[in-house]
């Protein structure tokens, strides 16, 4: 019954990946596939920046978490001390992770658990990561009181995690363009917990434009990821509430005031998005690498040269990337990937 049950939910997220959706209407059409099987009180569903692990989008399932509970929920989020963060579980390829499973001691002491699920009256939770091909694109969190989630409920999780991991990697492509409205560059100084100490007017629209809860998140996201940088600096590509990119990137500031960070929010470029679109296509590491080199404007000859490979394996390579990318060209590849790139050279 149960392995029924997980076909034919993994046939219906497949499905949901050739809709044309992007990741948030498609995790919340997931979420009602989901639950039909795994029932929770409460669900939150994140898509994940690969390249960082920030959330850069969230979808809550009907009931949402109380607005005074989610500055908690984001610190236990990135504190880099809370077992089964989202971004603890993708570097660990873990594909479920139920907390009832942690050693006594570590549930006992949880801060997700006592400083937000028990004041619900919430005692179990279970997340599970959407990783594919090596690359995690999302993961989901659910909580409920009464009974924990079964042996059965985690099997059922574990099969189709890497389903929804292969759709919301589709659902990227369709998000993946820059933001387009209004707002320029925008700059947030904040505290070492992420806490805005001073904020231009234009960033107060981003705010706007990201949710505020949302924006509060991710400020502690980008102000973590900062502090822990021995380079000082950290970004992060995340989704807008209509479904363009921004990049949120924090630097540390040197001087009285150390332990402040200057967090710039703007539109995302191609440059910053043709990454994640080379993984989010599924193209190997050898065609990432030609396909950036043809986005650089170099010929055959040149990639050959610069990457000690023959010109009769490049072409091979970029006749597998054609096909993964679905275009029949140099130009066609480069109109897509980076679409303010339109000068490419002979091959």
């Amino acid at each position: 019954m149960w392995e029924g049950r997980a076909r034919a939910a993994r046939r219906d997220i497949a499905a949901l990946a050739t809709s044309g959706m992007g990741v948030a209407g498609l995790h919340a059409a997931a979420i009602e596939v989901v639950e039909r099987v795994v029932g929770s009180e409460l669900t939150c569903w994140a898509g994940l920046d690969p390249g960082t692990l920030v959330m850069s989008s969230m979808t809550s399932g009907q009931a949402c978490i109380p607005s005074e509970y989610e500055p908690r929920l984001a610190e236990t989020e990135y504190a880099g001390t809370v077992p089964n963060s989202f971004a603890e579980l993708a570097r660990s390829r873990r594909q479920v992770a139920r907390l009832s499973d942690l050693p006594h001691r570590e549930v006992v002491g949880h801060r997700r658990l006592n400083e937000v699920w028990r004041p619900l009256g919430i005692e179990h939770e279970v997340r599970s990561t959407f990783t594919v091909d090596g690359d995690c694109w999302g993961a989901a969190g659910f909580v409920r009181s009464g009974s924990d989630f079964s042996d059965r409920e985690v099997e059922f999780l574990g099969s189709v995690a890497p389903v929804i991991g292969a759709a919301t990697r589709v659902a990227v492509r369709t998000d993946a363009h820059g933001y387009r409205g209004g707002v320029g560059p925008s700059i947030v100084v904040t505290g070492p917990t992420g806490e805005p100490r001073a904020i231009t007017a234009a960033a107060r629209t981003w705010q706007d434009e990201l949710a505020p809860g949302r924006f509060d998140v991710l400020l502690r996201a980008i102000v973590t990821g900062t502090l822990a940088a021995v380079s000082g600096t950290f970004q992060a590509r995340v989704q807008t509430a209509s479904g363009g990119w921004v990049l949120m990137q924090g630097s540390r500031l040197i001087g009285d005031n150390d332990d402040e960070v200057v967090v710039t929010i703007e539109p995302a470029s191609g440059h910053h998005l043709v990454g994640m679109l080379l993984a989010a296509y599924g193209l190997t590491t050898r065609e990432r690498e030609i396909c950036l080199e043809v986005i650089s404007g170099h010929s055959t000859t040149e990639i050959a040269d610069r990457l000690s490979i023959s010109p009769h394996t490049i072409q091979d390579h970029l006749k597998s990337a054609f096909t993964k990318v679905g275009v029949r060209s140099r130009g066609e590849l480069v109109a897509t990937l980076r679409p303010e790139d339109l000068t490419v050279r002979p091959a």
